[in-house]
């Protein structure tokens, strides 16, 4: 056996409770979380930084040879102040100040600027400034080099001017370096050869020993006052006996110790963070950091940008943020923390592990088993005590030796020796002791077997198929073992009789998924095993399956561990997920359960490995070990690092429509934006990719918007009107800044989108519709009008034709039968009189039928005109005494019914009231088909009364139904009358109305005619 005494103060009490804000000083460089941006790789613009700084806002500012950059921990953004404001002139190498208010100094050649996120203030200066600080009153003190030999190397502002210090109040030309207070106000201040402590009152200069005043030489780099009042100072020039010294009481000491010889060193940078530790940067050796007797070492071997640091600080997180000239680099406590050969462990394929009753951690894997005890490594190799090349599985038993699996055999550790123990081939894949003190082996091989081992001799050999084909066996508290099946199935092995528990059978499901990796049983007898289709649980015969159905963000599973709270912690592809007790209380009542593990993923440390011999352990002091294959992982989970920092919150850029805003009070974006994007952040170096927003536009959003890790909104739908963007945010531990940042802003109206136009048009839209609704009323009014002239019309048509038919007909039948009764005593007479009646009244009855007939068709069956008044004339109508002609000119033509109807009945009219009323001998009817219809009849009788002519006989409506009858056909009716010559009546009709092959009559008249609505109604 060879002992290996490493210095590995990670392993003493690892994970104590610290300062969320601070790093680990029990841990390692390498156990930090590393992040590294390289100039190499295009950040900074490709221009090597010089310096850096965090303001209180969050963010980095960084010094480059082409200007300054900000950076959030996710974008590096180039900076320039306002329009209108300028430095003035370039950043190479500039010193800067984060002041205690937030604002930002920049010192370089010529001049010192103060940015106070609004304004730029620029102080023309004789220095090239080296160093700023700020003191605890406030006090703003920057120091450098003369570039004219007119000023001090030592200024302060002082109003809107500088005030600086030279020899008269002890500043020598070469004290242009770095400068720190110390906790009673003095400051101190590096030069050539010297440390100077000055106040303005008093002065002392400590010169450094072997350390000569030397042009160009650099002297003092980096000076740091200790908490117990030394001063730490660091020797930029290489000589011996220089480098890292400490000044104590106005006595020089040079560092050595934990095998660092501080002497040697080029010192280019000093700090000390809140836990103490001292961390050196060097001008080629990277960076070390003492932290009492204990010095650890980064440099660019193990990942550093580069071996020449230019300047160390703590960010307000805790972060360590490392500036050399090759990049930027960042280092940060980790919930997880991996072991490797870096860390002293003698191989890095750990494939178990095993945390013992002592507080020995043990890790075996390929080649070594490395025990871990108080800050010692103890360590079996091959040809150095370890018989065998692979260690499998292990088990400290209840007497507290140490069970190991090596290849195809098993061996106990006595006294510092393996003994082997006979049993048959096949490697030791799983280790457990029942409550009987019973040792219990599963072997691999073809076939799988169990053993039983008592009293370091094989009692029981249970070989497939009696016993199917396991990977884990662990100890029942009631008796027997529980196997982890290849099948995923639970198996119980108690009195030589075995039962077996399914969890499911899942077609899809790939074989190499349903191996059961690791099965853990607790004092009370319930059963979990971590297989690769989730989580399965057994207890008093109820079983459960644990996924992602219930909130587990993934269901492959290599390994998992108790806590001390009786949690478990599962080890997962995805993460190590920590599950509490009471969330798995609350899965066994209820299956469908939704979990919400605590989740440390790859930015958490978590290196997830395949599946090992013996994947977890847990440590009397609480820690869980996970062995995953290519590594050693411990998480301690009462001491989980956490930040309680809420980050604070910026919006960082507007961009309308492609085009930038600059951020104001009033942010106007023009009429018609669409495309609207708002950039926001919130500065974090510690993990910024779990950094996480929410955000809400009012009067657009109705609630948060959780936008995951992304760092813009995007809008394509505002209108004109005043909006309020509010972002909030949490850090990578779920502490939310509720306050955030806000955005007020207006898009401008277009002319149409104005409240004037806007007012406008609606009044133009009210009388718009006001005089749609009047037309609308008006067009009732006139259709509801000339439904009423539509039956006015009707009525007076019907009233014409009953008086031009039926009354005529009724008043013949009376003169009939007058004559009959005139005398009454000729029997013959009267005969021949009641005949004529008969006919009249029966003419009377037809006449009735055609009338209503004429209500849906026209009252001649024919279309001859001609035809029609000849039948007339022939008619008893017609007196005997009277010699009737009918006559026409042209040839006849098709004519619109209701023309020809209304001709006719004019016509007729003529006819009776000739035959009735005018005495006369002879009588004409005459028909013209020319350009228009013209209808004459004329009588050779004594005429009409010239009262009548006009406005017709009381109580008779002959003549006003013929003038009504023309006019409805837009026709001219001329009377003429005379006592010597008879009457004569004229009827011409416009022959595009007469007839209906005639030319096109205009659409208004057309439907006038036929809706009886022209000029003559009524």
């Amino acid at each position: 056996m060879t002992l290996v005494r490493a210095l590995l103060p990670s392993f003493v009490a690892l994970l104590t409770a610290s300062p969320a804000w601070a790093l680990n000083p029990k841990a390692r460089i390498s156990q930090y979380g590393h992040s590294s941006w390289r100039t190499r790789d295009g950040y900074f613009g490709g221009a090597a930084p010089t310096e850096s700084v965090q303001t209180r806002d969050g963010f980095l500012w960084i010094s480059t040879r082409t200007g300054l950059i900000r950076f959030d921990g996710v974008r590096f953004r180039p900076w320039s102040p306002p329009e209108g404001q300028r430095l003035p002139g370039p950043v190479e190498s500039a010193a800067l100040l984060a002041a205690h208010d937030g604002s930002l100094w920049i010192g370089a050649d010529g001049y010192l600027s103060h940015w106070n996120n609004e304004r730029l203030i620029n102080y023309p200066v004789d220095l090239r400034i080296y160093s700023i600080l700020e003191a605890r009153d406030g006090t703003v003190w920057f120091c450098g080099s003369s570039l004219t030999g007119k000023q001090g190397g030592l200024c302060r502002v002082q109003g809107s001017g500088v005030r600086c210090y030279g020899k008269a109040e002890g500043i020598e030309a070469g004290y242009p370096k770095p400068i720190a207070e110390d906790e009673a106000g003095n400051l101190w201040m590096g030069a050539d050869a010297n440390v100077l402590r000055w106040t303005p009152a008093s002065h002392t200069a400590y010169p450094v020993p072997g350390l000569r005043s030397k042009t160009g030489q650099t002297g003092v780099a980096a000076l740091v006052p200790a908490p117990d009042g030394s001063i730490w100072v660091g020797i930029g020039a290489p000589g011996p006996g220089l480098g890292l010294q400490r000044l104590v009481g106005g006595n020089w000491k040079a560092f050595t110790g934990a095998g660092l010889d501080g002497t040697t060193l080029t010192v280019t940078a000093l700090h000390i963070d809140r836990d103490g530790a001292l961390w050196v940067g060097t001008f080629s050796k990277g960076v070390y950091r003492i932290h009492g007797e204990t010095v650890d070492h980064f440099g660019a071997t193990d990942g550093l940008s580069g071996d020449s640091v230019i300047q160390l600080f703590e960010d307000r997180e805790g972060t360590l943020v490392v500036t050399t000239p090759k990049g930027l680099d960042t280092f940060r406590d980790l919930g997880v923390v991996t072991f490797s050969t870096r860390e002293g462990l003698s191989t890095d394929e750990v494939d178990s592990v095993l945390a013992a009753r002592d507080g020995t951690v043990w890790a075996g894997g390929a080649e070594a088993l490395d025990a871990i005890r108080d800050g010692v490594v103890t360590s079996f190799r091959i040809g150095r005590g370890l018989p065998g090349t692979q260690v499998t599985s292990m088990l400290e038993d209840r007497a507290g030796r140490l069970w190991v699996g090596l290849d195809d055999s098993l061996t106990v550790l006595r006294d510092g020796h393996f003994q082997r123990i006979d049993i048959p081939a096949g490697m030791v894949m799983g280790l457990t002791e029942d409550v009987d003190g019973s040792v219990w082996a599963e072997l691999g091989g073809s076939p799988r077997k169990l053993v039983r081992i008592q009293e370091d001799w094989v009692r029981e050999v249970f070989p497939d198929p009696r016993v199917p084909t396991s990977r884990r066996v662990a100890a029942d508290p009631a008796g027997g073992v529980w196997l982890g099946l290849a099948s995923g199935e639970l198996a119980r092995l108690r009195g030589g009789v075995l039962e077996s528990f399914s969890f499911g059978d899942d077609p899809n499901r790939l074989p190499a998924l349903t191996h059961i990796q690791q099965i853990v049983v607790s004092s009370e007898g319930t059963v979990l095993g971590a297989t690769g289709f989730g989580l399965i649980g057994w207890r008093n015969g109820t079983k459960r399956l644990l996924t992602v159905r219930n909130g587990l963000p993934c269901d492959r599973m290599t390994g998992m561990v108790e806590d001390g709270e009786r949690g478990i912690w599962l080890a997962t592809a995805c993460g190590l997920l920590g599950v509490t007790r009471e969330e798995l209380d609350g899965w066994w009542k209820d299956p469908q359960v939704q979990v919400h593990p605590k989740v440390l993923d790859v930015l958490d440390g978590w290196l997830p490995g395949g599946a090992a011999f013996q994947a977890a352990g847990r440590s009397p002091d609480g820690r869980l070990w996970f062995a995953n294959a290519g590594m050693l992982q411990m998480v301690d989970p009462e001491h989980l690092p956490r930040n309680t920092l809420p980050p604070p919150v910026h919006v960082d850029e507007v961009i309308a429509d492609r085009r930038n805003y600059a951020l104001s009070a009033d942010l106007r974006l023009p009429p018609l934006t669409r495309d609207l994007q708002i950039s926001y952040t919130a500065p974090s170096m510690a993990v910024p990719e779990k950094v996480r927003f929410r955000y809400k536009l009012d009067g657009r959003d109705p609630d948060w918007v959780d936008s995951g890790t992304r760092r813009q909104a995007f809008y394509s739908d505002l209108g004109p009107g005043d909006y309020r963007f509010h972002v909030i945010a949490c850090n990578k531990d779920g502490v939310w800044n509720e306050e955030g940042a806000t955005l007020r802003f207006s898009v401008a109206p277009a002319w149409y989108q104005t409240n004037v136009f806007q007012v406008l048009s609606a009044v133009s839209g009210a009388l718009i519709l006001w005089a749609l609704y009047r037309l609308r009323v008006h067009q009732i009014e006139a259709t509801a009008g000339a439904r009423f002239d539509e039956r006015l019309a009707e009525r007076t048509r019907l009233a014409r034709d009953i008086h031009d038919t039926l009354l005529q007909t009724i008043q013949g039948s009376k003169m009939v039968a007058d004559d009959a009764l005139d005398p009454a005593t000729d029997a013959a007479r009267m005969r021949g009189a009641m005949e004529n009646l008969a006919e009249w009244l029966a003419r009377a009855m037809q006449e009735g039928r055609a009338a209503l007939h004429s209500l849906r068709t026209s009252t001649m069956e024919g279309n001859d005109l001609f035809e029609a008044f000849k039948r007339a004339t022939l008619s008893e109508v017609v007196p005997v005494s009277m010699a009737a002609t009918c006559s026409v000119v042209g040839d006849p033509r098709e004519m619109h019914p209701i023309v020809r109807d209304e001709v006719y009945r004019i016509g007729y009219e003529a006819i009776l009231n000739a035959c009735l009323h005018s005495r006369a001998s002879r009588l004409s009817v005459a028909l013209e088909y020319a350009h228009d219809l013209t209808l004459r009849v004329t009588d050779d009788g004594f005429g009409i009364d010239a009262a009548y002519l006009d406005q017709g006989k009381p109580g008779h409506f002959g003549l006003q139904g013929m003038r009504e009858r023309a006019v409805h056909i837009e026709g001219k009716l001329t009377l003429t009358s005379s006592q010597s010559s008879g009457t004569a009546i004229t009827l011409v009709v416009p022959g595009g109305i007469a007839f209906q092959k005639a030319r096109p009559t205009p659409l208004s008249r057309v439907r006038e005619f036929l809706t009886g609505t022209s000029g003559g109604r009524g």
